[in-house]
């Protein structure tokens, strides 16, 4: 399995050019933590576990979340996976919602993002951010997917 830590360019471009302009979007979060951080070498970083090192880029997030209007709407810590490759596992899980699509985008290109986002490096040995659209809560029953076949 490939590991992945930062957007491509590719998958950049691809979001921005799948997702709808204007409305909410949520970010799946799917999250490995080394089992000590790899700051880079020379850093003044102490060692420490990748999830401390999570911990310390989340803390220092919370301020460019608010002012890019979004917010965390669940956090929590993967239980059994049903449908994944064998040995698959994820520390943590967290959705994050956006106001739009751009909002995510103009965080992350901020000087004060790049600059802490060496914590957030040094955590993760994989992840997956998997752009979710905005849903709906409707009835499964009335949901095209989940529809009943008629019975004469």
């Amino acid at each position: 399995m490939t590991i992945a830590l930062h957007p491509t360019r590719e998958s950049l471009s691809a979001y921005l050019r799948d997702m709808p302009a204007g409305e909410p979007v949520t970010l799946l979060n799917l999250l490995r933590f080394r089992s000590i951080a790899n700051y880079p070498a020379g850093s003044s970083y102490g060692e420490v576990s990748g999830s401390e090192a999570f911990a310390t880029y989340a803390r220092l997030m919370m301020p460019l979340l608010a002012a890019a209007g979004a917010e965390i709407t669940w956090l929590g810590k993967m239980g059994s996976a049903l449908i994944a490759p064998s040995g698959e596992h994820w520390d943590e899980v967290v959705l994050v919602r956006y106001p739009d699509k751009d909002a995510f985008v103009n965080m992350t290109t901020t000087g004060t993002y790049v600059e802490l986002s060496v914590h957030r490096t040094a955590a993760l040995a994989d992840s997956r951010l998997i752009a979710l659209v905005d849903g709906r809560t409707q009835q499964a029953a009335n949901h095209p997917t989940f529809e009943t076949a008629k019975h004469d």
